[in-house]
């Protein structure tokens, strides 16, 4: 099964929008410097010459800071969807590799219902106790009533034998083990 993941596409994710804010800032630069070459000032020291220059000066530190931290960002992401991509490669390998081991779990969960004498209601229900599924949650995704959903749940605990939930999932999963670790 492949998921398609779509995030909502936001204005400032706009692919030219770092080039064109950080050449808005250059274009700012450029003029303040042109402006200053046509005004031909008596004197450069002058509220006037001051302000344009810190404009000059502040347009062309922005340019640099944001494209920097543009830069930056797209190193990050590329680097964030590479390692999604590796993941999703494991992600992959390791349920095709579990699938099988499933499948077996399920078929033999399958026939113990069978042996027990459970009705396909009773195993639906007995299903979703083992998966951790509320009464009432089974009630919603079988459409049944949570006392029907609550009946079925106690047949099969009789004709299976067990006090409850715990019991049922028990008799399945207490034997599964994790692989003993190599280092003890």
């Amino acid at each position: 099964m492949t998921e398609v993941i779509r995030l909502r596409m936001d204005p400032l994710d706009h692919p030219r929008l770092p080039q064109l804010i950080v050449g808005l800032l250059v274009v700012i630069v450029v003029g303040g410097i042109v402006d200053l070459v046509f005004d031909n000032p008596d004197s450069w020291i002058s509220p006037h010459v001051g302000f344009e220059v810190l404009l000059i000066v502040a347009s062309l530190s922005l340019a640099v800071y944001l494209w920097r931290g543009w830069v930056g960002a797209s190193r990050t992401l590329a680097e964030t969807r590479e390692a999604l991509a590796r993941r999703k490669v494991e992600r992959d390998a390791w349920h095709r590799r579990a699938q099988g081991f499933l499948d077996g779990l399920g078929g033999e969960i399958d026939r113990q219902f069978r042996a027990w004498g459970l009705t396909p209601s009773e195993s639906q229900v007995a299903l979703l106790l083992i998966k951790g599924l509320s009464h009432k949650e089974i009630a919603a995704a079988t459409s049944r009533g949570e006392r029907t959903a609550r009946q079925h749940a106690v047949a099969a605990y009789r004709k299976a034998s067990v006090s409850g939930r715990a019991e049922l999932a028990a008799f399945f999963l207490e034997d599964l083990m994790l692989p003993p670790d190599e280092g003890d």
